[in-house]
């Protein structure tokens, strides 16, 4: 393997022990301090610009290889038996030397692929566990200051149930009323029929 694509195989292994301390569930301190430390590089933006530069090569690596394998494939192909009038030793062993081929060719096309497409899931996961780790501070900070806890309300859910509750008194007296005029309307029309009749 040439020594690129070992460079690219020790970006592999490194992405992937990171993406592992990622997901375990360590305690919120020290996610939090790994967080921090991890993060800290990437604030600098000549390493940004290294770490981009690094990807880009990859990607070229990655397209490289694609365009190989297709290359590679098609040689195979046609140097498969069926299309040679009769089956040789020279034709068999230069067969099993495009096979070969090939298989370095797959190899070089799925490291650069896992590398690019473990970046992307590493970027996201990242972003995930370090909103989480904000949330999760958030929500520990309002119970401490008794913003939130589990037996009382906030101010706005105190206030929206006094609304409520006047609401309801107000409904109350409403049928209230419409009770009474509904009385009333039946005594008016029970007298309009004593009199007519």
């Amino acid at each position: 393997m040439a020594l690129y694509y070992n460079l690219v195989f020790g970006l592999l292994i490194v992405e992937m022990t990171f993406f592992t301390f990622l997901s375990l569930p360590f305690p919120r301190r020290i996610r939090r301090s790994v967080l921090s430390t991890v993060s800290a590089p990437f604030r600098n933006e000549q390493f940004q610009i290294a770490i981009k530069c690094v990807l880009g090569f990859v990607l070229v690596l990655f397209i490289d290889s694609v365009n190989r394998v297709y290359a590679v494939t098609t040689e195979l192909h046609a140097s498969s038996p069926s299309n040679q009038a009769g089956p040789s030793g020279g034709v068999l062993n230069d067969r099993s030397e495009v096979q070969a081929r090939r298989f370095y060719a797959q190899r070089n096309m799925y490291l650069c692929g896992f590398t690019l497409f473990l970046t992307l899931i590493l970027t996201r996961t990242y972003s995930l566990v370090s909103e989480l780790v904000l949330t999760k501070d958030k929500l520990d900070s309002m119970k401490a200051n008794g913003e939130l806890s589990e037996g009382s309300d906030s101010s706005e859910v105190a206030q929206l149930k006094k609304q409520l509750a006047s609401k309801d008194q107000d409904l109350e007296t409403l049928k209230e009323q419409a009770q009474g005029l509904s009385n009333d309307y039946e005594s008016v029309s029970g007298e309009a029929k004593s009199r007519k009749a």
